[in-house]
């Protein structure tokens, strides 16, 4: 009777086990460390890392293996190649840009195509409104880093193109956007002289599309930065906010 309890008790125990580890997040399995300290990945991908933070991001965005994720303007595909990483080997990275776009980006992102890293990455070349190939839906992440602010400075329909992002996204699905804080109450009018946009706005124009906020990071905050001078200049470290959206359902 001892035996055959100790061995019931033994399998309950191995079960409940199990069951823990299943309900676990699977991005909280995912060493975001070890992609980020991969021996392939580039000296000047280590060199934007000490700006970027992408440990951090990584973490934030929840990304894991087997998920489908945009991209939006990957530009030279730093942050595509990171995801790719973090998604394979099951996985899909779409990474877009706009047809005609900056040449040297292009050129750049071409050239890191050719790395095996790459090698479950979808070049899109379609525009901002309409970013999403035809047949591609029901995504995990959207990443847009960095570059919302330019929406503004090229006349996107920005209300057409996020709230195509929200219909692409699966119910439950996230978006994460990072981009350079303008000061309070400025809107758009510091895109083009100062690269830099109002968070505020930013937060709007995403709920506005049907998204709900669903927590915001600290890691690229700098609160010395006055917000006052152009990103490529600014003589401290530039005050970055990183949002989270989530599609409800």
């Amino acid at each position: 009777m001892t035996l055959r309890w100790n061995g019931w008790l033994g399998c309950a125990l191995a079960a409940l086990a199990l069951a823990g580890c299943a309900s676990l997040n699977p991005g909280e399995r995912t060493d975001y460390a070890a992609i980020v300290a991969a021996p392939d990945r580039s000296a000047a991908d280590r060199k934007t890392d000490e700006r970027r933070k992408p440990v951090q991001m990584l973490q934030f965005a929840g990304v894991h293996p087997g998920m489908k994720v945009l991209d939006m303007g990957a530009g030279g595909g730093y942050s595509s190649e990171l995801f790719a990483r973090a998604v394979a080997p099951t996985g899909t990275v779409y990474a877009q840009d706009a047809p005609g776009g900056n040449e040297r980006a292009l050129a750049a992102f071409k050239a890191r195509a050719q790395s095996p890293a790459m090698k479950n990455v979808v070049r899109v070349l379609r525009p901002y409104e309409d970013p999403v190939p035809p047949g591609v839906g029901g995504l995990d992440l959207i990443a847009y880093f960095f570059e919302y602010h330019e929406a503004a400075n090229m006349g996107i329909d920005r209300v057409k193109m996020d709230r195509r992002l929200f219909d692409a996204l699966k119910p439950g699905g996230i978006l994460i956007v990072a981009d350079h804080s303008a000061q309070a109450g400025t809107g758009t009018a510091a895109t083009h002289s100062l690269h830099r946009i109002d968070e505020a706005l930013v937060r709007r124009e995403f709920e506005a599309a049907g998204f709900r906020p669903a927590g915001e990071g600290e890691f690229l905050r700098s609160p010395g930065d006055k917000r006052d001078v152009i990103v490529f200049k600014s003589p401290v470290p530039v005050d970055d906010f990183v949002l989270k959206f989530q599609k409800p359902g």
